[in-house]
């Protein structure tokens, strides 16, 4: 049991098989006791519920989940344990579907770092990771990519997991003539043509094809080192063979010719340069047909699907509608098996991930609709403002078109106390001495000084204040007219500077013959004058 995990749900206890350790304790009582299993140093008990005896119990049953390669998901059994001699013995499986033996439970088997141009197949569907886990007994097929006959395999085209290892070792792909600019110690490339017919290129690398084709292999080696030579297993006829007519080919292009593919022509067809080097293709005629595609295509509304038909070698091509995202292969092909190589894919709509918004960041989501096509259109709360884009596109890749937008708080600088005068706060400032859209900022002048703007601004949306912080100039109120005089020029406020002047009435005179001056203290220099009766003078 070492080498895998097995995940298991008893139908009377819910259990867990790790590494197989199945954990008898001393059991004293009649049959075998509950059986105990330890995961990761831990004793798991029977769920709530679940009956404890197991005295009268002979053989538990429940379903298990093997590991296997991730495109297949988890390969499903069926197991139980026995109990034999006042101790449970297990697990032994099968495969959940079938009615065959249960068979001890054997290590599965892992493929790490594959080679390079190799293609690795299981249950027809291609492993394209590493680090994959088989089931015991499981049978890969491998093959070198296409173009077929550009690679020669060296080693077995198939392995087998037997109890945590493998049949045989992983084997590589080889380039071929084309690929080493022609080198006389490279296996020659095999190239495929078929003007009429269809055919299948199988897990294994053979060559599946339809009775009836026309098919032509070409050995590629250059003419002027030396002639190569075909040879095959098939008893049933002679090939033509020889160097091609055309003027561009018949340099390099060493061709055998199947006109009218029949069964007996299947077998293997061998190059081989003057030198020995060898590149072979493996040739199967079968009169193959796969079922019809139709009725999964009109399953799905969305999924359009171009069929060339149903025999061996025919393909089958998938499309979405825009909006829409293929999942799973694109283009079928019928294979030697009597099976399409990949399952009929499906549409899924596009969709883009959900957007959250975070709370207390000022940003706020006005619509989102995460289908292709949809927007995202976002706003900022007040007193904040907007840094990015206000809106983003659900695109065909299934992102949006551009990063989510922040919302910065803005905020006012904090404004100057006009000199003779001073900031009277009615909003307070935050840590950093700047303040918020809205808040409120009122000045006032010294006693001495008169105010000349706004006595109050606000912080708006753009970051300034809605005015410019006010002036306090200082200067001298209105004295009052001396007794018996008069006062030029009169007003109600006398800027710093200003000058007076005094003229008594008739009959009255003013002792000093002086002009006052407003200070900036906010008095006359000298003090305002008297007017006097001239006969107290």
């Amino acid at each position: 049991m070492a080498g895998h995990k097995l995940y298991a749900a008893l139908t009377l206890a819910l259990l867990t098989f790790v590494h197989g350790r199945l954990r008898n304790t001393e059991w004293k009582g009649v049959g075998c006791p509950p059986p105990g299993v330890s995961v990761n140093g831990s004793r798991v008990v029977p769920r709530p519920g679940a009956a404890p005896d197991y005295s009268t119990l002979s053989e538990v049953k429940f379903p298990a989940e093997l590991p296997s390669p991730s495109i297949l998901g988890p390969d499903r059994r069926l197991c139980k344990i026995k109990c034999i001699g006042g101790r449970w013995v297990g697990p032994l499986c099968r495969q959940e579907q079938e009615q065959g033996r249960f068979q001890p439970l054997l290590r599965s088997c892992t493929l790490d770092m594959f080679p390079l141009h190799l293609v690795l197949t299981y249950k027809n569907t291609t492993i394209t990771t590493n680090n994959e886990v088989f089931p015991h007994n499981a049978e890969v097929q491998l093959r070198c990519r296409e173009p077929l006959g550009l690679y020669k395999l060296l080693g077995e085209s198939r392995l087998q997991c037997n109890n945590g290892a493998w049949s045989s070792r992983v084997p590589s792909c080889i380039p071929t003539t084309v690929l080493t600019n022609y080198t006389e110690d490279s296996p020659p490339t095999i190239l495929v043509r078929i003007p009429s017919g269809s055919a299948s290129v199988e897990p294994s690398g053979s060559l599946a094809v339809f009775p009836g084709s026309i098919l032509h292999l070409e050995c590629l080696f250059p003419r002027k080192t030396g002639t190569p030579e075909w040879t095959w297993t098939s008893s049933f006829r002679q090939y033509l063979t020889g160097w091609a007519i055309a003027a561009e080919e018949r340099d390099w292009k060493y061709r055998l010719s199947i006109y009218y593919t029949k069964m007996q022509d299947s077998g293997v067809f061998t190059c081989a340069t003057p030198r020995g080097l060898t590149n072979s293709l493996t040739l199967r005629i079968t009169a193959v047909h796969c079922e019809s595609l139709d009725r999964q295509v009109e399953a799905d509304k969305q999924l359009k699907a171009h069929v060339e038909g149903t025999r061996l070698g025919q393909s089958a091509i998938f499309q979405c509608p825009v909006g829409f995202r293929l999942n799973g292969t694109a283009n079928l092909t019928c294979q030697a098996s009597g099976e399409w190589s990949s399952r009929v894919p499906h549409c899924e709509p596009i969709r883009c991930p959900q957007l959250e918004v975070t709370d207390g960041s000022g940003l706020e989501m006005v619509e989102q609709n995460t289908s292709y096509g949809g927007r995202a259109v976002f706003n900022c709360a007040f007193g904040f403002r907007m840094s990015g884009p206000p809106g983003l596109e659900c695109e065909l890749d299934g992102r949006w078109s551009g990063l989510v937008p922040n919302c910065t708080r803005i905020q006012c600088p904090p404004p100057i106390a006009p000199q003779h005068g001073r900031v009277v706060e009615e909003s307070t400032p935050d840590d950093a001495g700047v303040y918020s859209v809205g808040a409120v900022v009122q000045f006032a002048c010294l006693p001495h000084a008169r105010l000349f703007g706004e006595a109050s601004i606000v912080c708006t949306e753009t970051g300034f204040w809605s005015q410019p912080a006010p002036l306090c100039k200082p200067g001298c109120e209105y004295p009052g007219e001396p007794e018996n005089g008069l006062l030029a020029p009169l007003k109600f406020w006398y800027e710093s500077g200003d000058k007076l002047q005094v003229s008594c009435n008739a009959g009255f005179v003013s002792p000093l013959q002086t002009s006052p001056v407003c200070r900036e203290d906010g008095s006359w220099d000298p003090p305002m004058p008297n007017c006097t009766d001239y006969t107290e003078v």
